[in-house]
């Protein structure tokens, strides 16, 4: 699968990136490296492999996952510390939604 210069400045301009000629063509070749390797993953006979329900194979031994446990995580007035106009209680920034 070829990758082409256009793709890439599609892909960037939807993601609201400015690219130099030099990044474009690395990008370019890396996404193009990544879809390839995709195509031979395809390739591979997986009819019979059993779809997992979960990435971690389940075990007798429930030592493997932990409990999940509620933790209060008050940092929100130091997280926005840094922010220039922390009185609303979030980040502003700038609008990037003008599409």
């Amino acid at each position: 699968m070829k990758i082409s210069r256009e793709d890439v400045l599609k892909v960037a301009a939807l993601a609201n990136l400015e690219l130099t000629d030099a990044e474009v063509e690395t990008y370019r070749g890396q996404l193009d490296d990544i879809l390839t390797y995709i195509e031979k993953l395809n390739e591979i006979d997986t009819s019979n492999i059993e779809p997992m329900t979960q990435v971690v194979a389940a075990s007798t031994d429930d030592s493997t996952l932990r409990d999940d446990v509620v933790v209060r995580s008050d940092v929100i007035t130091e997280v926005l510390r840094g922010a220039p106009d922390p009185a609303p209680l979030y980040f502003r920034v700038p609008r990037v939604i003008e599409k």
